[in-house]
Order: C-alpha cells, then sequence, then structure tokens
C-alpha cells in the first residue's frame, strides 16, 4: 500500500516563496493544508490543520521561525508534533544550529531545487536524510564550541548504547549515509538502519539532525573528526 503523501504546513514571511513552495509541492502531489506569514500565524495552523512537516522561515516579523519552531515540537500544543524543516537563505546561518537542538529535522535553503524540495518532504516521516549530513556537519561544527555550553537541550548518557552503537553514531556524526556506514562497517543497509533506530529511540532522538548534534555536544566527535571502524562485527 502506498503511503499517503506528507501535509505540509508553510510558513514565511516572503509571499512568493509560500506560492512557489506550494505550486511545487502541489505539483507532485503533496497537499499543502495552510500557510503562514509569521510565527503566530504558523502555530495557529499547526494546531488547526495537525500537519505531519512544517516548512518553517527562520527569520519572520513578530514571532520568529525559530520560537514557533521550538513551540510546536516542545509538545505542549500536540502530543504528536509534526517534524519541522527549517527555511534559510544561508547554510550556515547560527539559527538553524539552535533549532536543530530544540528538534527540528533539518533545514533546507529557499534556493532549494524542485526535486530535492519534494525529496526532503517526502522524506520527512521516515527519519532518514532530510538535508545533506555533510552540511549538517558543518553547520554543527562551526556552532558547536560556542552555543553548546549555553544550551544542553541534546546532551545525552550514550552508556546506554552499545560498543557498535557508539561506533555507527560517530560515522553518523561524520556525515555518513547508511550505504556508507553499510560499506564502512560490513554490514547490510537493513543491518545499518536498525543500528540507527536503536541509537534514535535510546537517545530520545527525532531523526539523524539530531544525531549529528548530540555526537558533537557529547565529545564523541570533535571538529574535523573522521569515521572510522572498529573490528569486523557481524551485527
Amino acid at each position: 500500500m502506498t503511503e499517503p503523501a506528507p501535509r505540509v504546513v508553510i510558513a514565511d514571511d516572503q509571499a512568493l516563496v509560500r506560492t512557489g513552495f506550494g505550486m511545487i509541492l502541489a505539483a507532485d502531489g503533496i497537499d499543502v493544508v495552510a500557510e503562514a506569514a509569521d510565527g503566530d500565524q504558523a502555530v495557529e495552523a499547526v494546531c488547526r490543520t495537525r500537519p505531519d512537516l512544517v516548512l518553517m522561515d527562520i527569520r519572520m516579523p513578530g514571532t520568529d521561525g525559530l520560537e514557533a519552531a521550538r513551540l510546536i515540537l516542545s509538545g505542549a500544543l500536540l502530543p504528536d508534533p509534526p517534524r519541522v524543516i527549517m527555511l534559510t537563505t544561508f547554510d550556515l546561518d547560527r539559527y538553524v544550529y539552535a533549532a536543530l537542538t530544540a528538534g527540528a529535522s533539518g533545514f533546507l535553503l529557499k534556493d532549494v531545487t524542485p526535486e530535492h524540495l519534494v525529496a526532503a518532504v517526502r522524506l520527512a516521516r521516515t527519519g532518514d536524510a532530510l538535508l545533506a549530513p555533510a552540511i549538517t556537519r558543518r553547520l554543527v561544527e562551526r556552532f558547536v564550541a560556542r552555543e553548546a555550553p549555553a544550551s544542553a537541550a541534546l546532551h545525552r548518557d550514550l552508556a546506554v548504547l552499545t560498543p557498535r552503537e557508539l561506533e555507527v553514531l560517530r560515522s553518523l556524526g561524520c556525515g555518513l549515509s547508511n550505504a556508507e556506514l553499510a560499506a564502512l562497517f560490513r554490514l547490510s543497509e537493513a543491518t545499518v538502519k536498525t543500528h540507527v533506530a536503536h541509537i534514535l529511540a535510546k537517545l530520545r532522538l527525532r531523526d539523524r539532525a539530531q544525531a549529528v548534534v548530540v555526537a558533537y555536544e557529547t565529545g564523541l566527535i570533535t571538529p574535523g573528526g573522521q569515521p572510522g571502524a572498529g573490528p569486523d562485527q557481524s551485527e
């Protein structure tokens, strides 16, 4: 059975951005259930329509996208909040890092190609790569040292992970995809997906984007760190 297309709210103070993104998504059969021009409207739209995903501009008048995302993702409004992808014109916007620690699933540049936009939205419910992990890593490396001491939102006790899960998390934090992880550890992609799912569940993370942040904030890897496999294991 084909999974239904995600229901999306688009929040951006520029009408042309909302219209353009809406047309791209609608052309691919994705339902845009509401639009919002500021953070307050975005929160209201989420409560009213209960979407699967919010495309949220960071910089908007009044309540900005970051505060709106924090409120939506806190669970105070809905027990099962939608995923949030931040929209920005800068690929190293410092606010994106804050959004990731608050629970956002990643970010997209506003000049994203239609194909990438549609792919990111359709992947939103899988917890897989909603954005290029290497870009996420670059952003985290730039801001983790500056921001982490003031925010321990994603600090987790890594002792709950097995040695293999620690290795997978370290390499995931370095930006490796499931296929690359499978090749590195000589595992099937299905086994890798199981390890990633266990990591997310044990550390109470929504998706891989947050796992990257955790890998840096806990010191599991440091800026510039490289992935590496441990002893060859079957699982």
